[in-house]
């Protein structure tokens, strides 16, 4: 199918500013397209996923991907959705914070072949321009009150906007017309907040060039959630894509339990998965929602895509043992991931101890009668198995892979005794 209606079927285009030449564009040329992100912190989250998965589809239809790291901008501070100024960052830590960034980004693009992504950091162009370089080259041509118009800057006077974040818009367009001039750079796509940071690099192209430009800009929608709560996050924060601070496990988890009136949206923004395919789940999802078909295909795609095939078969592995609760056939470190949050007990020491006296000091039953009910009832398993013994005594055997042992009381009550 062709691109952009590929694009609109996905509900992926919020805002264009020019569809006729930019579709007239992309059916007589393959171009150059960047989109940025900066890197404030040392990970990305899965609210940054859409503009760069939507690079990608760029890149699947021939066109070839510039994926921009603002090494420079990030020092700066994007006004964008802020109603306060941000604290500054080291250099250091910002260019620390890129290279994280980049790694999660080379996981999502194809960087061989005649249409390979490019990497680019902007302070390596940014970083090398003096102030009067700035005033005299760049600032010359965008004009104050253009830049007041601007909702992200004007949502700010009231409040109070620093010199520093009032120049951000400027030192974007300076992006634009840098990878237009040495990419041949023809389109920027950014989220919604991004529109007016886009246009200024238009304008920053026009004004500094005698021919005839032809650059357009495109904006995504803001992912929403049907309930009205924010995307991506939950009661833990964020979804990162740092699998040191979001495990594969827990991302996975995340979208797999996504509800069924945001289910068939997620598929169409976020996965690559052919039309026919998501039209089949969403079919799926009206007349057998209880199996979970569309769910299971967004959480499969998206583990895999962001984490690799192994992490999302060892996800899949643990999320089967929970629910059949054959916590068995996993492995210590597969436990540790499935179990992160469960409240956990640490002895002080390794002796025997009975069956009953464990559950009470860790505080799984609330006394030692209770503590006899459960396991009399068998409500109590150890490590995925049933123990209805009053006598049974705990000992070194039942720690798995001589680390911790996890036991449950009733049908979700976990706790892992260290």
């Amino acid at each position: 199918m062709e691109l952009l209606k590929d694009l609109e079927w996905r509900g992926i285009i919020y805002q264009q500013t020019d569809e006729e030449g930019m579709k007239d564009l992309l059916n007589k040329e393959f171009i150059s397209l960047y989109c940025g992100v900066d890197p404030t912190g040392d990970s990305m989250h899965i609210g940054h996923l859409l503009p760069f998965l939507t690079l990608r589809r760029f890149q699947q239809h021939g066109h070839r991907p510039i994926v921009l790291v603002g090494g420079a901008t990030g020092l700066i501070g994007d006004p964008s959705g802020k109603k306060e100024e941000r604290s500054l960052q080291t250099l250091e830590k910002v260019l620390y914070n890129a290279d994280c960034l980049k790694q999660q980004l080379m996981q999502i693009f194809d960087f061989e072949g005649e249409n390979g992504a490019v990497m680019v950091n902007n302070y390596d162009w940014i970083g090398k321009i003096d102030m009067v370089t700035f005033l005299r080259d760049y600032g010359k041509y965008i004009g104050i009150n253009y830049m007041l118009a601007k909702d992200t800057i004007a949502s700010r006077l009231e409040t109070g906007i620093s010199f520093t974040e009032f120049t951000y818009t400027i030192l974007q367009g300076i992006d634009f017309n840098h990878l237009y001039n040495e990419h041949n750079c023809k389109l920027q796509i950014g989220g919604s907040d991004q529109w007016g940071n886009i246009t200024t690099g238009l304008e920053m192209i026009r004004k500094t060039h005698d021919e005839e430009t032809k650059a357009f800009g495109m904006t995504i929608p803001l992912v929403t959630k049907a309930d009205g709560t924010k995307f991506g996050k939950t009661e833990g924060g964020a979804i990162w894509l740092d699998p040191e601070k979001t495990t594969p496990y827990e991302f996975y988890q995340f979208w797999i339990n996504t509800a069924d009136a945001d289910v068939v949206k997620y598929l169409k923004y976020f996965t690559f998965l052919s039309h026919e395919t998501i039209e089949e789940l969403e079919k799926s999802v009206q007349e057998e929602p209880h199996l979970r078909k569309a769910q299971k295909a967004l959480a499969n795609e998206m583990t895999k895509l962001i984490h690799g095939q192994e992490a999302l078969d060892q996800a899949v592995k643990i999320s089967a043992a929970l629910f059949s609760g054959e916590v068995k056939s996993l492995s210590a470190a597969e436990i540790k991931l499935g179990f992160k949050d469960v409240p956990s007990y640490t002895r002080e020491n390794n002796e025997e101890i009975s069956l009953v006296d464990l559950i009470v000091q860790a505080k799984i039953s609330p006394s030692k009668r209770q503590a006899r009910e459960d396991i009399q009832n068998g409500a109590i398993s150890i490590n995925g198995e049933k123990v209805t013994d009053l006598q049974y005594t705990v000992t070194e055997a039942d720690k798995i892979e001589g680390e911790f042992m996890l036991v449950r009381r009733g049908k979700k009550k976990y706790t892992l005794v260290k």
